[in-house]
């Protein structure tokens, strides 16, 4: 689970803040850590204490001890919330670059993210699930020739 906010212990380094959380999750492979340190670009700021990390930083760095769990599923909530523009492409190539290895279900309100990072999108609107597919299907389905145009016909239509 990755919230809006960061989880993790912000007094602690990157790299401890990675052994402690491998402690917890009783890993015992140390290249679990280090595949995590080249896919979150994490080298430069091992000794940095995650207080002092940007937001984007922060992020990464709470999804990357979520993965040393090894989840079959992992939820992102807004996982670029308050993200400028470099930290939020930045999270886009890491969360591209794992989907592969477990299941994410991510929550956004940016349209844009949704088509980048979405194999199957469902649109919620007040509590109710309005629409399940691809980005491609929903908008063939609603005639429509973005994702925009296409969610916004839906969630209106309600």
């Amino acid at each position: 689970m990755s919230p809006q906010e960061t989880a993790v212990a912000l007094n602690l380094t990157v790299k401890e803040n990675l052994e402690f959380f491998k402690d917890i999750y009783n890993v015992s492979d140390e290249n679990d850590i280090n595949n995590l340190i080249k896919i979150f670009k994490f080298e430069e700021i091992l000794n940095k204490k995650a207080k002092t990390l940007s937001g984007g930083y922060q992020r990464r760095l709470s999804i990357a001890v979520t993965l040393l769990s090894k989840p079959k599923v992992i939820f992102l909530d807004e996982p670029t919330l308050g993200l400028d523009v470099l930290a939020r492409r930045e999270l886009w190539n890491i969360i591209k670059s794992i989907k592969n290895k477990c299941t994410i279900v991510l929550t956004s309100h940016y349209l844009e993210e949704i088509e980048a990072l979405c194999d199957r999108v469902a649109i919620l609107a007040k509590g109710n699930l309005l629409k399940i597919g691809t980005v491609n299907e929903i908008k063939k389905e609603t005639n429509k020739n973005t994702f925009e145009e296409a969610f916004i016909s839906i969630v209106e239509e309600k």
